[in-house]
């Protein structure tokens, strides 16, 4: 899948060096307020992004989920959050805020049961649950879900539209308390491209996220939801 991605990037990138071609051949400058400015200037700041994916599983989560919410308004990041559908119903006012912020909100069963081991019956409901739950909320039915335990039931595809999403990079934050260590593990092996796995169930993961993306801002990573990275 990521060589996929990175393929599809590559045209791209491709397609739009060839049109900052055609582009420069009728006109490589532009006078603004009397000085020149190259109008390629911007187009090649933003080749020069990398794409990254945070994304949050078993939530919402009633006392941090919130918490992670205002961090990634005041940082300007949008992430990706796997819901389970009994969660959902619990805290309808946080999903709300979370659509309304922006996010991409997915589906990660209802119950957070491996579905490898259901029946396709029990699997399904597992799914329409949750999906129904969200639509309650927002209004829109996720296209997306991660199966929890990374375990899908591959016949599934054929009863369901929806997108299945993993990650490249597990700190298996759920582990420990200490946001430094969960920090430290994803900075040492975040690539571009790579979506990364969070849960926003404890203060050390909200914290961790916060300092991921403190850090790999500077170093010139953009955060954006899945869709971007599957797709784009």
């Amino acid at each position: 899948m990521k060589k996929l991605r990175n393929f599809l990037l590559g045209m791209d990138l491709l397609f739009v060096c060839i049109l900052a071609g055609k582009f420069a051949e009728n006109s490589m400058l532009q006078m603004v307020d009397g000085k020149a400015k190259t109008v390629s200037d911007a187009s090649a700041r933003d080749l020069d992004k990398k794409k990254v994916a945070l994304t949050f599983d078993d939530g919402p989560n009633i006392n941090y989920t919130e918490m992670l919410l205002d961090g990634l308004k005041e940082r300007g990041v949008h992430a990706t959050f796997f819901l389970l559908g009994k969660e959902v119903e619990k805290s309808p006012e946080i999903v709300k805020k979370m659509y309304k912020d922006g996010h991409l909100i997915g589906n990660h069963s209802y119950e957070h049961v491996n579905l490898s081991n259901l029946s396709d019956e029990a699997a399904i409901l597992q799914v329409d649950k949750t999906n129904e739950a969200i639509y309650k909320v927002t209004g829109e039915y996720p296209e997306y879900i991660r199966p929890p335990f990374g375990c899908w039931k591959s016949n599934l595809d054929y009863q369901t539209k929806m997108i299945e999403v993993l990650w490249n990079v597990d700190p298996l934050d759920w582990k420990t308390n200490n946001a430094d260590a969960v920090a430290s593990r994803i900075l040492k092996n975040v690539q571009e491209d790579d979506i990364i796995l969070l849960h926003d169930a404890s203060e050390s993961s909200v914290n961790a996220a916060f300092q991921i993306i403190d850090k790999l801002k500077k170093d010139g990573y953009e955060f954006v939801t899945v869709d971007e990275i599957l797709f784009n």
